[in-house]
């Protein structure tokens, strides 16, 4: 079988189930093989698609190229918030479940890999050694947490339920019991170049900002006062009625081009 053919292939598998792991064949194999890379590329770009690939993500997708989209989207498409047809509570819910898993494991990630650089440093012959894989370091966030700390703002049960579920069959979010784990597109189709400096600079930097002035405002008591060992957490509160209203993710489809989030006041 030829390049060629393998690249098609795997271009149709990545087209019916919308994603494939990087440890399936022929993306392990398009990963090391730049021909082989290269040959698959064309052949989803010759279709309007381009390759989504990110190695802080278990998986690859696809997505629609730039130049596609405004053949594929009319003006009210374009001008939408997110082509997932997720109503404002569901963006809302995933920029928040968003920053509860991929921000926590990317600071995982690359605290590791500066471990492993140091350890390199006093090791003779030092191996190379991978990225942590998401699934080692993603953490899971509890339902019942999430429903008591952002309930009031996403919509209260009965519509945390719903959007949970769109977020499932769309493959940002992967349920577990009471647990809510990362899905094979949380971090590859929400642009975390875009996303993090307007969570951590913008929407959190003032929750953290009001909780450190009401803390300075605060009256003394006369108790004693027990050592601070880590400083003050903002109230999640605060921080999910920040992240409601200020922040609306843009995402796509894996079928779609993953626009730059919007971000309203």
């Amino acid at each position: 079988m030829s390049t060629l053919d393998e690249a098609a292939l795997l271009a149709a598998q990545l087209l019916s189930k919308r994603w494939l792991p990087r440890q399936h064949p022929g993306i392990k194999r398009a990963l090391i093989d730049a021909d082989m890379w290269q040959a698959l590329e064309q052949r989803l770009a010759a279709v309007g698609l381009r390759l989504v690939d990110n190695i802080h993500a278990d998986h690859v997708s696809v997505a629609l190229l730039r130049s596609a989209e405004s053949a594929v989207f009319d003006e009210s498409g374009m001008h939408s918030h997110n082509n997932f047809d997720l109503p404002r509570d569901g963006v809302s819910l995933l920029v928040v479940l968003w920053a509860l898993i991929v921000l926590p494991k990317r600071e995982r990630q690359a605290a590791r890999d500066q471990d492993a650089s140091n350890n390199e440093q006093s090791e003779m012959f030092a191996a190379q050694r991978p990225l942590p894989k998401a699934s080692d370091v993603s953490p899971v966030v509890s339902y019942k947490a999430l429903l008591a700390d952002f309930g009031p703002q996403l919509g209260k049960k009965t519509r945390l339920d719903t959007n949970l579920k769109r977020l499932e069959n769309t493959g940002f979010i992967v349920r577990r019991g009471d647990d809510i784990a990362e899905g094979p597109l949380l971090d590859l189709l929400l642009d975390y170049d875009v996303m993090a400096p307007r969570i951590l600079d913008g929407t959190l930097a003032d929750v953290l900002s009001r909780s450190k002035m009401a803390e300075l405002h605060k009256p003394q008591s006369s108790a004693p006062e027990e050592p601070a060992l880590a400083p003050l957490a903002p109230q999640q509160s605060d921080a999910a009625e920040a992240l409601t209203q200020a922040t609306e993710g843009r995402a796509s489809l894996p079928y779609t081009a993953a626009p730059e989030p919007d971000t309203k006041a």
